[in-house]
């Protein structure tokens, strides 16, 4: 094993660990890879929940008392996905006390069927961030055109948000804007800004994933050599919008009101192309006040091989710039792509979240007590 967990955590990235299950709590594996794999944060979604839940472990108590109180499907995801993050949020306190809030977080995600509903989308994080009930509790909001103003209203409203299915660098201009919009919102309410912490989780494999397909259709040579390198790029240049939004004058004018910057968090982390390096999308986007949440075999393959060589972003500016119109020249359209891939993630969501609708209500009528 190496030290590069400790190395990354050195240079400024946050690792965060992209996976929850009450099994993973219960076993203690959760303590221990924050005591020994540098894990700092928790980051779930739909897909994540169902498969955990799916999986049965460590729920079957929890499901026959919620089945003896006949509760309905929805209420009964939302008692299990909220004890599993508030548990979670417990064991990661010490880690969120000793960063001054900055970390030892767990995301949680608004259902997703909300995703095109600006007030439902509201009203879901306010019951949420009140049903987990811990400071150190990030509330998931889909980075859709209908996400934009709720981000801005529930930062308003003093609750902190983790900005999720982020493809496009307009996009996520506009997400930081957003935040921006939300702090001087909560600042003119008077709220303590130093409270509020928001990370923009800016996906990086679903790229690359959506690009190489359509650079293999075109499979000249050209489009050989571009393969594997948009999804890079593509955050790199994300790392440059953040670094002009948080040296702007209008971050200045909330930065001495104790406002914290909105990091950029770099998901899907996960390799989906055997011939890539497992780790690729940890090591080529190193830089200070970032955030990657990893899957378990990405923090162990990071930790086992990764190569961690600095900041591997500053600099890079030129040459992402140059891979994307790469691409473009090619006749594949980026603002296509990730529309696409936007679609795609809320579609995959809901699906997810359908599923697990669908697995948790035929247990409850399995476990449901016989009347009588």
């Amino acid at each position: 094993m190496t030290d590069a967990l400790k190395r990354l955590s050195d240079e400024g990235v946050a690792i965060w660990l992209d996976d929850l299950s009450r099994k993973r709590i219960t076993s203690g594996n959760l303590a221990e890879l924050i005591d020994q794999q540098h894990v700092v944060g928790v980051t779930t979604n739909p897909s994540i929940f169902q498969k955990a839940i799916s999986s049965g472990d460590g729920y079957e108590q929890q499901l026959a008392d919620l089945a003896a109180r006949k509760v309905t499907v929805d209420e009964a995801i939302r008692m299990i996905t909220t004890a599993d993050v508030r548990d979670a949020a417990d064991i990661l306190r010490p880690v969120f006390d000793a960063t001054g809030g900055q970390d030892g977080r767990v995301s949680i995600e608004v259902d997703p069927r909300l995703a095109h509903n600006t007030g439902a989308t509201i009203a879901e994080a306010k019951q949420l961030a009140w049903l987990v009930d811990r400071p150190n509790t990030l509330i998931k909001i889909p980075a859709t055109k209908a996400g934009l103003p709720a981000i801005t209203e529930v930062i308003g409203l003093g609750i902190s948000v983790n900005v999720t299915l982020i493809f496009s660098l307009e996009r996520y201009r506009e997400v930081m804007d957003a935040y921006l919009s939300g702090l001087e919102k909560a600042k003119e309410r008077g709220l303590d800004l130093s409270k509020i912490q928001s990370v923009a989780s800016f996906f990086v494999s679903r790229v690359d994933t959506e690009i190489d397909k359509r650079l293999d259709a075109l499979g000249t040579d050209e489009a050989k050599a571009a393969r594997g390198k948009a999804g890079v790029a593509n955050a790199r240049l994300a790392y440059q919008a953040y670094e002009e939004v948080f040296s702007s004058d209008r971050w200045l004018a909330l930065d001495k009101a104790q406002a914290n910057k909105q990091r950029p968090l770099w998901a899907s982390t996960g390799v989906k192309d055997p011939a890539y390096k497992d780790t690729l999308y940890v090591v080529e986007l190193v830089a200070p006040n970032t955030v990657n949440t990893m899957p378990e075999a990405t923090l162990e393959a990071t930790e086992d091989h990764g190569e961690i060589r600095g900041n591997a972003i500053a600099g890079t500016y030129e040459q992402a710039r140059a891979e994307l119109d790469a691409v473009e020249k090619l006749g594949i359209s980026y603002d296509d792509v990730v529309q696409l891939l936007e679609d795609e993630g809320v579609d995959k969501f809901e699906t997810s979240w359908n599923d697990l609708l669908k697995s948790t209500e035929a247990e409850l009528q399995r476990l449901a007590p016989s009347e009588g």
